[in-house]
């Protein structure tokens, strides 16, 4: 549930405080690839779902149209976009650092049928407009997908633009 936008003046750090949020921590490498990667002023986030990152333990599973509604899958994208923020949080330091969020890719794992994984990305669309207020407004797809990683239903991209 979104508690509507950023208000102006409030930074992202200091609305996190305000909703009670506390981020989980940052994702941890494997050794043939990274979770963020910075390059230049933008940091490319690796594919997200709604998995503890110190367990790699499934915290929501399911497909929508089968186990999930879209109510369920739009708050499994909104946690998955906290893990994001996590691990964003992680390389950066700070997500006060926020230039803009840029473009995000959801894949949503759909039984037959399910053709609204739109509505379910709207969870991590809805967050990130409640963090960072008008520069979290973005491009993006949604695709719906026939299976995702131990189950997950959801997997998010995400493109920052950052400064120093």
């Amino acid at each position: 549930m979104s508690a509507g936008p950023c208000p102006p003046g409030v930074s992202p750090e200091e609305r996190l405080k305000q909703l009670g949020i506390v981020l989980p921590p940052a994702w941890i490498d494997k050794p043939n690839r990274v979770r963020a990667l910075r390059s230049g002023i933008h940091v490319h986030m690796s594919g997200h779902g709604p998995i503890e990152p110190l367990t790699d333990t499934p915290v929501i599973m399911g497909k929508l149209g089968r186990e999930l509604n879209e109510a369920q899958g739009a708050a499994a994208a909104r946690e998955t976009g906290l893990y994001i923020l996590g691990t964003l949080k992680g390389c950066i330091g700070s997500l006060d650092r926020v230039v803009r969020v840029v473009h995000a890719i959801g894949f949503i794992n759909c039984a037959p049928g399910f053709n609204t994984p739109s509505l379910v990305l709207n969870g991590f669309s809805d967050l990130m407009v409640e963090i960072f207020g008008e520069i979290g407004r973005h491009t993006r797809s949604a695709i719906g997908v026939a299976e995702l990683y131990r189950d997950i239903p959801v997997e998010i991209e995400a493109l920052f633009e950052v400064r120093d």
